[in-house]
């Protein structure tokens, strides 16, 4: 199969071809714009000297005088006199140079000569009305052969290096332009591999086009990195949770094929079946959301929210009197925030839940609710049995529970984690202060816009 070019070395040849034909483009102006500015100079010279001369000749009394200043040739000028019939008088003409080339006053012309060209120029040195010479300057044009020759061998010297400089600027460059891109394509390889979910292209922040891709890739890698660990928690989770409640199952119905004899036996079988497949059903459920709330798949509904009412619907719900334990509330009037309803609720149930399951028997529950400043903090209080101080940060943890509870390993060990998971999603935070044997205070600070 054929090997197909790099985009560095595409880029290569594309610069150094058209290093290449700009030094073409050069060579073709240089010799249009050498040609014309020789010209230039020759008309110029022969102009200057020509004029140089004019009052250095004269006739007096029909003799040709000459200052000592005169000089028949200087600057490469030849200087030539003729009378008015055209005939030489002095001078001495250029070889090559055709003497019946027609005198034309303060006219610059150029001649083609027998071997070479010449610039001529004329002028009329007026004596009296009737009598007077003609002063010509004849000036050699240069060989423009000769000098088109001297300008290829120029560049027939310096264009080799100029193009091989040219195709090494070339690489580096495109080796530079594109190395961004050769370190995204490593680091999408080796995290396509599984090798390393943790890598980034970590390239400076920048304007350009690659900076951008490069952020937009790290982007996708991180949540990338979030879907495999999400999956891996999931996974984990869910089979060591689920270990429990599947040997129970699997105990009680070969119990039941092997010892149940009476239809009493039976159900009673199968309401522990129930129970922990119920417990499956909310243990899956909750792992779950948490899987979304991980992922961010589970996007905010926010709305503006009376917290007040929310709050006062859920007391009154919850205020069951089980366990003799009275709910208080002191909720101020009008608390509003733009939260997602459904997820707040759940974190306000949640803690109301946890404070009955922990809390002593005809003990109460305080809830308060009001604003600070900025902020809409919820308080939830109990004076149940406390959390010890080296258990407080671990309580938010998944599947983790207080031991000391009274209703130790009823729960799952999910509810504050997830109420930890909403309450960040919002942008607030939640914190626990507890004493053994006193009770606990848990406090979610909300922002209110």
């Amino acid at each position: 199969m054929r090997r197909r070019f790099s985009i560095k070395g595409k880029l290569t040849l594309w610069f150094t071809s058209f290093m290449a034909l700009t030094a073409a483009l050069c060579l073709g102006l240089i010799l249009l714009v050498s040609g014309r500015v020789a010209e230039k100079e020759a008309f110029n010279i022969l102009s200057l000297t020509v004029r140089g001369n004019l009052t250095e000749v004269s006739l007096e009394n029909g003799a040709l005088s000459l200052s000592p200043d005169f000089r028949f040739y200087t600057n490469d000028v030849y200087m030539l006199i003729y009378s008015k019939n055209g005939a030489l008088l002095s001078g001495q003409t250029p070889p090559s140079f055709p003497v019946e080339t027609e005198l034309e006053n303060g006219v610059t012309k150029f001649v083609a000569g027998g071997d070479g060209d010449f610039y001529v120029l004329d002028f009329w040195i007026p004596s009296g009305w009737e009598d007077g010479v003609w002063l010509r300057g004849v000036l050699r044009s240069a060989d423009s052969g000769q000098m088109a020759d001297s300008i290829f061998t120029i560049f027939s010297i310096v264009l080799p290096f100029l193009i091989l400089l040219a195709a090494a600027g070339g690489y580096l460059m495109a080796r530079r332009a594109l190395a961004p891109i050769s370190r995204i394509a490593d680091v999408a390889e080796t995290i396509s591999e599984g090798q390393d979910l943790t890598r980034r292209i970590g390239l400076p922040e920048g304007r350009d086009e690659v900076s951008r891709l490069s952020s937009s890739f790290d982007h996708m890698f991180e949540r990338l990195e979030q879907a495999f660990e999400a999956e891996k928690q999931f996974t984990s989770d869910a089979s060591h949770e689920l270990r429990t409640p599947t040997a129970v199952i699997l105990a009680q119905c070969s119990y039941a094929k092997k010892h149940a004899g009476t239809a009493e036996e039976y159900r009673e079988a199968i309401e522990v079946i129930d129970r922990q497949a119920q417990k499956m059903s909310l243990l899956i459920s909750r792992l779950l959301d948490m899987t979304r709330l991980d992922l961010g798949t589970q996007k905010l509904k926010k709305e503006r929210t009376n917290l007040s009412e929310m709050a006062r619907i859920l007391c009154e719900e919850q205020d069951s009197g089980e366990g003799g334990i009275s709910l208080e509330t002191q909720i101020q009037d009008g608390v509003f925030a733009g939260v997602d309803p459904f997820l707040i609720s759940r974190v306000m149930g949640n803690l109301l839940d946890n404070a009955r399951k922990y809390g002593r028997e005809n003990g109460r529950i305080i809830l308060r609710l009001y604003t600070d400043h900025s902020w809409a903090v919820l308080e939830v209080e109990d004076d149940g049995i406390g959390i010890p101080a080296e258990e407080q940060e671990k309580i938010w943890q998944r599947f983790y529970q207080v031991k000391t509870s009274r209703e130790a390993g009823s729960g799952l060990g999910l509810g504050l984690s997830m109420i930890r998971q909403i309450v960040l999603l919002h942008g607030g935070s939640v914190a626990v202060e507890s004493q053994p044997g006193q009770g606990s205070r848990f406090t979610v600070r909300l922002p209110v816009s």
